[in-house]
């Protein structure tokens, strides 16, 4: 693996500042990092900051919300400074974002083929002809047959499944550096989730590109993740490789999130449940975030937040259940 992250996230803060004086901190202070071929997956329940991590990352947070500290470099170069038209080069050559709801990003009034040959045409300064074709053959390569009609249609005329394999042609068409996914298989049917995730594979395997897949599905992660990040309150509570996070899973949320996933090998009449709500990002409690909900919950837990420290090799947990066992180890 290369040693130079695609993607560095440090101690980034984003928040948005509501009416009556409220502050949302939908980011408080996360850190990572992510290198070339590997996919990291986020995971968290609705509300967690997810979606606000990946538009922090491509700089697409509107008011009332804004950066408020950190850093974001990509290769290296520092972003959260760049001008609107700084970071319009930006995206599309090193980043590109494949969002939750292909409809409502694809535009409804310009035909696929429009949208596929403007990107070209502008960031790669192709001729139309050239344009044309390359789109033509992206959407070949994501296997959406009868790609030359399909260049003449608008989204409405294709499938929820279809357009988003329109998305991943328009995502991967300037073979960017790193591909950000917020939950791109959410309004898909179960049989086209799958094949969806696949292709995203196959692509980040094809181009070589860093892949940050956001979900709320802890299933997804076990066969498509190489890294899980857990976020909850606007922060990662645990992260870990893959295999050692689902085998050895420390934090109570994560537990939780995984109890509530189906098991084909236990007789269970009911799925487990995380009692309660994630509380809104303008009144989290004054210390650990998931203290109201955790089944474990001690009166420290109560009175100040837990810092994210390694308790293992590579393994990072938010949770006082742990403290000091990385410095027995």
């Amino acid at each position: 693996m290369n040693k130079e992250p695609v993607l560095d996230v440090e101690q980034l803060k984003t928040y948005f500042y509501l009416d009556d004086d409220k502050v949302a901190r939908a980011v408080d202070n996360i850190s990572f990092s992510i290198y070339p071929g590997e996919t990291v997956a986020l995971v968290g329940e609705s509300g967690s900051g997810k979606s606000i991590t990946a538009l922090s990352v491509m700089q697409l947070i509107n008011k009332p919300g804004r950066i408020v500290e950190g850093n974001i470099l990509i290769d290296g170069e520092e972003i959260i400074q760049l001008n609107p038209k700084q970071m319009t080069k930006i995206r599309g050559n090193e980043i590109a974002m494949i969002f939750q709801e292909p409809m409502t990003a694809l535009n409804p009034v310009y035909t696929i083929g429009n949208q596929i040959t403007e990107i070209l045409r502008k960031h790669k300064k192709m001729s139309k002809i050239d344009a044309r074709d390359k789109a033509i053959n992206l959407l070949k390569t994501v296997g959406i047959p009868r790609a030359e009609e399909i260049m003449k249609e608008y989204p409405h005329q294709l499938s929820g499944g279809m357009r988003q394999r329109v998305m991943i042609a328009m995502a991967i068409s300037c073979e960017p550096k790193l591909l950000i996914a917020d939950e791109p298989t959410t309004a898909l049917d179960v049989t086209i989730q799958a094949q969806i995730l696949d292709l995203m594979a196959e692509m980040k395997e094809k181009y070589h590109m860093a892949l940050l897949l956001i979900t709320h599905d802890v299933g997804v992660v076990s066969e498509y993740a190489d890294r899980v990040m857990v976020m909850y309150g606007g922060q990662i509570v645990e992260h870990a490789q893959t295999k050692e996070l689902l085998r050895h899973t420390k934090h109570p949320y994560t537990k939780g999130l995984l109890e509530s996933l189906p098991n084909m090998d236990e007789d269970a009449d009911r799925l487990g449940t995380i009692k309660g709500t994630v509380p809104p990002a303008y009144n989290f409690p004054a210390g650990c975030r998931f203290s109201a909900r955790c089944p474990f919950v001690m009166e420290k837990c109560k009175q100040s937040n837990p810092e994210l420290e390694e308790i293992e090799t590579d393994h990072f947990v938010r949770c006082y259940l742990y403290e000091n066992e990385g410095e027995q180890e």
